[in-house]
């Protein structure tokens, strides 16, 4: 018997944003896929808090910027869960440094992560989801991407590609059910921003109306909100969570 319940991968999913997506999507019954570039101990962390929502979850292994490798992670997926309703791009890297002294392999490292990972996963995916007549596939896109932010030209040009990927995505995908929404966060605490001082934070959040910074609770409720049935009318948008940071 054909299984029935919707199930997710989630790239960048042990730690920080991804792994509060993954527990998001658990908790609305979705099975996960967590998968990791290199901290296992996370993935598996993240993968037993899932569990313990009572849906099933795994650990995959890979580095998405590698076409075999995203291809491999949609194929354990769907063995595992028999589908892959909602796929979620989240893994990404940053390595900043002014333009003048940023180097061709920093440069390249990120949009190949960022970017050209987000592609391959999408990829990867579109057969199985097209087959399905049926998809939700949402994108970390980032405010940098739509702003831009001096010492970080590499990661604002992955971002703001992946908002074109996307919104193309949309357009080729729609007819089969399938829908490709951007979600561009704007300054949450994770694992990055934790060696900021709490004055350095105090000074970031002036900037944003809100008045503080995001959790990545924050980003994972709008994410699994584009990943719903419900959100069927819903494609090819960008989504900013950011406590009006862009406006």
């Amino acid at each position: 018997m054909e299984n029935t319940k919707r199930a997710a991968v989630v790239t960048g999913g042990s730690r920080g944003i991804g792994r509060a997506i993954c527990l998001a999507l658990a908790d609305k019954g979705m099975d996960v896929a967590v998968n990791y570039a290199g901290n296992e101990a996370a993935a598996q962390e993240t993968v037993a808090a899932c569990k313990a929502r009572g849906v099933n979850a795994i650990a995959v292994k890979g580095d998405v910027s590698d076409g075999a490798a995203a291809a491999a992670l949609m194929d354990i997926a769907k063995e595992a869960f028999d589908r892959i309703d909602v796929l979620v791009c989240n893994a990404g890297i940053t390595r900043d440094g002014l333009i003048m002294r940023l180097s061709e392999e920093d440069f390249d490292a990120v949009v190949d992560t960022n970017l050209k990972g987000t592609f391959l996963c999408m990829k990867a995916v579109s057969k199985i989801m097209m087959k399905q007549r049926y998809g939700r596939i949402v994108t970390l896109s980032s405010v940098v991407g739509l702003r831009g932010n001096a010492g970080q030209t590499n990661y604002a040009a992955s971002k703001a590609g992946i908002v074109g990927l996307t919104k193309s995505m949309a357009k080729e995908l729609a007819s089969r059910g399938i829908t490709a929404n951007a979600v561009a966060p704007g300054f949450i605490e994770t694992d990055m921003t934790a060696a900021l001082t709490d004055a350095q934070k105090k000074e970031a959040a002036k900037d944003i109306p809100a008045g503080r910074l995001g959790q990545p609770e924050d980003v994972a409720e709008t994410v699994a909100f584009l990943a719903d049935e419900k959100a069927a009318y819903i494609t090819g948008q960008v989504l900013c969570v950011d406590g009006g940071m862009a406006v």
